[in-house]
């Protein structure tokens, strides 16, 4: 197996997203820095993430072939065995756990939730129904929190506000991709958009969900969220990133082309890096 090849299995860009997700809830949670946590954090988090990617791409070989995008994948190019990557999944998956119960027992519990959520429901469902991304916005919204939990082995408000934040924000960001995409994943069988077509309704859709995003990005401000605050400053900035964001799904709505539409997904994916950081910086200083 090549490197390019464990780079397409793994997704490792979007792996490496991930941790940085649940590095940013360590950070956030930590009364002081302990390296070996982070380490046991972030390695079992990308393992975790690698195994469901491979998972994924296992049972969607034939699917994978029919599309652009993916046909050049090493499972339907036949680069690498289906038997090979199952069992780097396993492996990856045992290996994911282990790292992330010698933190703590919940830790393990919801990196295992987020691959079981992945690879058993969001995947097979995306043939189905469109209600696909609400259960794949489960897992996506995992990382976040996962790492105040590595710190606290406790699910509490802070934990719920921080999975609210990042599960809102799945629905903008796939549908902006299910929009860029719409021909391709049809070819594929998948039903990722909430009406099924590029119309003003589901850039509608896009909008609230965007709305609710920023809503609950902003709440710590209000003190009801326990150990998790936000200054006023910090505020300011994220709905200033929520405007950014905002702006290309009303383009959307307004002329449902799809320039806009990669314009969210870009939009989408700095604001949530953006306001991880804020966070983080907020409670540092």
């Amino acid at each position: 197996m090549t490197w390019g090849d464990f780079k397409a299995l793994t997704k490792i860009r979007l792996a490496f997203s991930v941790v940085f997700s649940s590095l940013a809830g360590y950070l956030l949670a930590a009364y002081k820095i302990d390296a070996f946590e982070i380490y046991l954090l972030l390695v079992g988090g990308f393992f975790l993430v690698a195994a469901s990617n491979i998972y994924n791409q296992v049972i969607e070989i034939q699917l994978d072939a029919k599309m652009k995008r993916t046909s050049n994948r090493p499972l339907p190019k036949g680069r690498v065995k289906p038997k090979t990557a199952l069992l780097m999944a396993v492996a990856f998956t045992l290996l994911g756990a282990f790292h992330l119960y010698y933190l703590n027992g919940q830790t393990a519990f919801f990196g295992l939730l987020s691959t079981a959520l992945y690879v058993l429901f969001y995947t097979p469902l995306k043939t189905k129904t469109p209600l696909a991304v609400f259960v794949g916005a489960i897992p996506g919204a995992i990382p976040f929190m996962l790492g105040w939990v590595a710190v606290t082995n406790d699910f509490g408000i802070e934990t719920g506000t921080l999975f609210m934040i990042q599960f809102f924000w799945q629905f903008p960001h796939f549908w902006a991709l299910g929009w860029m995409l719409d021909e391709d994943y049809k070819a594929g069988g998948f039903k990722m958009l909430p009406t099924l077509k590029k119309d003003q309704s589901t850039a509608l859709q896009i909008i609230y969900y965007t709305f609710w995003t920023i809503l609950s990005s902003i709440i710590p401000y209000f003190g009801f969220t326990g150990r998790l605050i936000l200054s006023l400053p910090a505020m300011l900035c994220i709905l200033l990133l929520g405007l950014f964001m905002l702006y290309p799904a009303l383009q959307l709505y307004r002329f449902q082309e799809t320039i806009f539409a990669r314009k969210l997904m870009l939009h989408s994916v700095i604001y949530i890096t953006l306001i991880q950081v804020i966070y983080v910086v907020d409670a540092l200083v």
